[in-house]
């Protein structure tokens, strides 16, 4: 019989202690048929990412701006500027002809990482390819399908829910169009959600380290120390990787500081809820002193990467703003290397631009309108006539709308409610993680309402939304201790739920993707006088 110290029993304990109680039981390892389930999901919103994904062949909306710096950024290094207006300009591209640049450089109000991104899908497979402008969107999107499937199955504890977020995920509008254009946003998306997961990944770890060691030195003993707000948890590698993902959240667009912002907060909480959970005396004070210089040391990671994303401005000698401070001496921030204060100078043109952006526009919405889709925006529309793009009636048309699935944005919109009950009253951390990415992408923006903003911005934190979604769902479905009666009418309405979104979906397809559909149809999908 293998002997158990009380050592090891203490331990167990306690890491028992510090894991929340989750919907269904967790499970530390898939097995091949979760895994199936789950690439099996990932592939399904991977393909229908993929499928016809140069449709249109032409530039659409933003696409006239990123794709074309995205091209210059592989020729150069940096963004040049182009010989006339974009409707000038774009129907040369469209038709093949990338010859559209000058050699002067471009004056453009967001960082490289995104526009690297989409160049290097033009450097593979050509920059007069829709699908290869738009590869590295479809890319990152199907990835995210994975990455939520694996952080929702770590944050509830179960594989389904893991799983029915991928789904989700895959079958959201918001998420889909984005993936299919060759915008920015997608990849703030992404960055963000990739260091969410590292983070939720650091929390696990960093409790267990935590208990282990309470067990282990405390011994049983009364878990009280006065020393105890020292404790150091050793290097806390996946914070690094996080911190490297938030430098290219705001390396792609200057939203994505927001997440860092919140994120760091996050943290510190979750610090202070772990020593608190061992029991340790002078766990506030442990948690911020250690959970401010992690944060602290996140920040400068990721200010690193975020510098050293403008490499190809730093080495060129015609980037925009590249010489100024030389050129104007004894001016801007004096005490920084000159490459520096020119970049110093670059950055308050781009915030002054940013901010004091009020040009009106027929799609501009308010934040307050985002999570209820009150105005959509219309990347592409045509109305081809009879006989033009395979139009078989009178008048056709033919859209790419970014229009969030409505069970899912509808369903949210309820479920943040719940969130902020659970979080609130009973200090369910899973309900302040999701609340957590919500804020990071959604309430900076209730500052900027003066500005010409869009809804397409809800991208940021669209996968926040789904996994409010499925926290609800994981409610509804009950705990293994529930009665069967109450686990079968609970999965039959979550069922229902996920299958209603996925036939929303494909109701909504035709306009997702540019196909050409009687007017008339066009006009059943426009659900709310504002969505036209």
């Amino acid at each position: 019989m293998t002997r158990v110290t009380s050592s090891a029993v203490a331990t167990r304990a306690a890491v028992r202690e510090v894991q929340p109680p989750s919907p269904t039981q967790p499970r530390p390892r898939m097995t091949w048929r979760e895994w199936l389930a789950v690439l099996s999901v990932t592939a399904f919103g991977g393909f229908i990412r993929f499928w016809h994904l140069g449709r249109p062949g032409t530039l659409v909306f933003d696409e006239t701006y990123y794709v074309k710096q995205g091209w210059s950024m592989i020729r150069a290094g940096y963004e040049l500027a182009w010989q006339g207006k974009g409707e000038v300009v774009d129907p040369k591209w469209n038709r093949g002809d990338v010859d559209v640049f000058t050699n002067q450089p471009d004056f453009v109000v967001h960082p490289p990482v995104g526009k690297w991104m989409i160049g290097i899908g033009e450097w593979i497979f050509g920059p007069t390819s829709s699908f290869g402008w738009r590869f590295a969107s479809a890319t990152v999107g199907t990835l995210s399908i994975l990455m939520i499937i694996l952080i929702a199955r770590r944050l509830f504890g179960s594989t389904l829910l893991g799983v029915l977020a991928g789904l989700l995920l895959s079958v959201d509008g918001e998420h889909f169009v984005h993936s299919r254009t060759g915008l920015l946003d997608i990849f703030v998306m992404f960055w963000a959600l990739a260091a969410f997961g590292c983070l939720v990944i650091d929390r696990d770890i960093g409790r267990r380290r935590l208990a282990v060691r309470a067990a282990v030195e405390l011994d049983g003993r009364e878990q009280r120390t006065s020393d105890s707000w020292r404790w150091w948890m050793g290097v806390r590698w996946w914070r690094i990787a996080g911190a490297l993902c938030l430098g290219l959240c705001a390396g792609t667009k200057w939203s994505g500081l927001y997440f860092a912002v919140v994120f760091g907060l996050m943290i510190v909480f979750w610090d202070m809820g772990a020593r608190r959970a061992v029991g340790l005396r002078h766990w506030f004070a442990g948690g911020v002193i250690w959970g401010a210089l992690s944060g602290g040391l996140m920040m400068l990671i990721a200010g690193a990467t975020y510098l050293a994303s403008w490499t190809g401005w730093f080495v060129s000698s015609n980037a925009y703003d590249r010489k100024w401070a030389a050129q104007n001496p004894g001016q801007g921030i004096t005490w920084l290397p000159d490459a520096l204060n020119s970049l110093a100078h670059y950055h308050q043109q781009m915030w002054d631009f940013n901010i004091n952006l009020e040009t009106t526009h027929p799609y501009m919405s308010n934040p307050w309108s985002w999570i209820v889709m009150g105005r959509p925006t219309a990347f592409y529309y045509e109305g081809p006539t009879q006989g033009q793009k395979g139009c078989t009636v009178d008048q056709c048309s033919q859209a790419i709308t970014a229009l969030g699935n409505p069970v899912i944005w509808w369903g949210a919109t309820l479920a943040i409610v719940v969130l902020l009950f659970r979080w609130a009253l009973r200090r369910d951390w899973r309900a302040g993680a999701v609340l957590a990415g919500l804020a990071g992408g959604y309430v900076p923006w209730f500052q900027y309402q003066h500005r010409t903003i869009f809804n397409f911005y809800t991208i940021a934190f669209t996968p926040w939304v789904v996994l409010a979604v499925v926290y609800v769902l994981g409610l509804i479905l009950g705990k293994t201790s529930d009665t069967a009666k109450r686990r079968r009418i609970g999965g039959w309405l979550a069922g229902s739920l996920v299958i209603l979104a996925v036939l929303s979906f494909w109701f909504f397809l035709p306009i997702y993707t540019a196909q050409v559909i009687p007017q008339s149809s066009w006009s059943d999908r426009m659900w709310l006088p504002s969505w036209i």
